[in-house]
């Protein structure tokens, strides 16, 4: 089986500057496993406020996580600059696969890739609803 090759800052339609923290370094020396998650969430999360399409305090539709993941190619670390790279794989009816690359300081190629599933749905009812027109746009902007 071979290792998949690193995706590149040209793949990616959006970006968002990151900074690590003292904290998310582990006993290893590098960046622990489990930040590179939030950082995806931080990166999605913070561009769709940025675009006016995620009220987090009183948004009728919210985004619900449903599946994750992540590939690793090399390590980060405190006091690194991380570069997430966003695009949209997928924008279905309620759902959108979000794809983010993680690039370490000047890097070209990312140093991890994830992606992860959003499903939108009715802050009360936690039922699935449409993707907002104002949100679809915004995400097919993205679109890959």
């Amino acid at each position: 089986m071979s290792r998949p090759v690193p995706t590149t800052r040209a793949d990616y339609r959006a970006f968002r500057t990151l900074t690590t923290r003292w904290m998310d370094n582990d006993i290893y020396g590098h960046m622990n496993n489990v930040v590179h998650y939030s950082l995806f969430d931080s990166a999605v999360n913070g561009w769709l406020i940025e675009e006016g399409v995620l009220d987090i305090a009183g948004g009728d539709q919210i985004g619900l996580v449903v599946e994750t993941g992540c590939r690793y190619f090399s390590e980060m670390a405190f006091p690194d600059t991380v570069t997430a790279g966003l695009r949209v794989a997928r924008l279905g009816t309620s759902s959108v696969r979000y794809e983010v690359g993680l690039f370490r300081n000047d890097e070209t190629q990312a140093a991890a890739e994830g992606f992860f599933v959003h499903v939108y749905v009715d802050r009360r009812s936690r039922r699935p609803t449409p993707v907002g027109d104002a949100l679809r746009m915004a995400l097919e902007s993205i679109a890959t």
